[in-house]
């Protein structure tokens, strides 16, 4: 089994606004997305959500805020899975709730040292 990185990206400032309940239906979609994921041992490492504020270190030793407000997509979470290829992988991630809102799923092989 080999382990993938899934990527969450969206465009905050094209996302909707969402009511309370809406919130609510949706958070339950991830967790039954990625519970799903979980019953079948597929599940390396839960991940978790991003904020939408950072910082961005450069190699020039200068620190400016980040995500940047011209950068269209912003990484939004991630989990780990581990399945037998990157096709597995790509169909795991066609499930992903992102994908029903104009969001996508950045698939990545982690490399084993």
């Amino acid at each position: 089994m080999k382990e993938f990185l899934l990527i969450f990206r969206s465009n905050i400032k094209s996302m909707p606004e969402l009511s309370p309940e809406q919130m609510q239906a949706n958070t339950k979609r991830w967790m039954d997305w990625i519970g799903g994921i979980a019953a079948q041992n597929k599940l390396s490492n839960r991940g978790n959500r991003l904020s939408n504020t950072g910082r961005v270190l450069k190699s020039d030793n200068t620190i400016t805020d980040g995500p940047y407000a011209e950068i269209k997509e912003s990484i939004g979470g991630f989990i780990v899975i581990k399945v037998g290829s990157y096709d597995e992988a790509v169909e795991t991630a066609r499930g992903c709730p992102i994908l029903s809102y104009g969001g996508n799923v950045e698939v990545r092989e982690i490399s084993a040292l």
